[in-house]
Parts: C-alpha cells; sequence; structure tokens
C-alpha cells in the first residue's frame, strides 16, 4: 500500500480557525480544509485547488509552511489499509467575509470556526488537537509521527 498524501491549511480568522464537518455512517468528524494531492501536482496547488473546492476561496492564499507533518496509519490491518501523509499549512483568512464559505465536495457536511479552547470536545481528523493548542504562526515545521496505533 502506497502512502496517500494530503495537504490541509490551518485557517486563522480573527483568533479562531476554521474546520470542515464530514459525516460517515454513526459518525461526524472534523478536518482542517484540504485534501488529495495529485501526481504532478505541487503541494501548494493542490492546496489552492482544494480550498477552491472545499470551502469556495478560488483566489490564491498566501501560506506558510508547512508548519506540521502528520503520518496517519490505520491501526488494523485490513483489505483498505489506510496510510495518509497529512501536509499542513497556515493561513490568515483576515479581513475576507465567511458568508460566502461554500463547498463543492459531497463530503463536506459544513463548516465551523473553532477557537482552540473548544478542540478536546470533538473528533479532529488528524487528531492535532494538542498540536494546534501549543504552535503559534511563525513556529517552525514540526514532524507529529504516526497518530493512529499500528
Amino acid at each position: 500500500m502506497e502512502p496517500r498524501i494530503r495537504v490541509s491549511a490551518i485557517l486563522r480568522w480573527k483568533g479562531r480557525m476554521l474546520l470542515c464537518r464530514h459525516e460517515k455512517p454513526g459518525k461526524e468528524y472534523w478536518l482542517l480544509p484540504g485534501g488529495g494531492v495529485n501526481s504532478g501536482e505541487s503541494l501548494v496547488d493542490a492546496l489552492h485547488r482544494e480550498l477552491g473546492e472545499e470551502i469556495g476561496i478560488d483566489e490564491r492564499l498566501s501560506v506558510e509552511g508547512p508548519v506540521a507533518i502528520v503520518d496517519s496509519i490505520a491501526p488494523t490491518p485490513s483489505f483498505a489499509a489506510k496510510h495518509v501523509v497529512h501536509i499542513i499549512f497556515a493561513g490568515d483568512l483576515g479581513g475576507r467575509s465567511l458568508e460566502a464559505v461554500t463547498s463543492q465536495d459531497a463530503a463536506v457536511r459544513g463548516h465551523r470556526l473553532f477557537d482552540l479552547n473548544e478542540l478536546d470536545g470533538i473528533v479532529l481528523h488528524p487528531p492535532i488537537a494538542r498540536f494546534l493548542s501549543r504552535w503559534q504562526p511563525g513556529d517552525p515545521a514540526v514532524y507529529l509521527g504516526a497518530l493512529w496505533a499500528r
């Protein structure tokens, strides 16, 4: 099984961050906006494409990073074993109005701004809430290691 590369962004807006809500049967979880990288596509180009698809931001938002790299490996071997390398960037939504945030991605069921102290009560994939509570813009990139037990 080849690892899948996923890019995403910690998008700040007035001291909060934007997350996308996803649903699977019986489960709700939150993701940083982003998605998969296509063959031949740069990480930043993939991120901008995914931000357009997932939250409707089509202009080239200025991003920093990568600020974190997370290696997620499914806990049990199976036919559909999953290994995802998450490459996380950061950006500031600044003076934008978020009223126009929309998604063309059928998997996204909504968006919400979160204060960092709210993250303990939600299911966030990959589970980086502790990193987010310590990370400050301008910090060097960090490798968080495998977050799913093997």
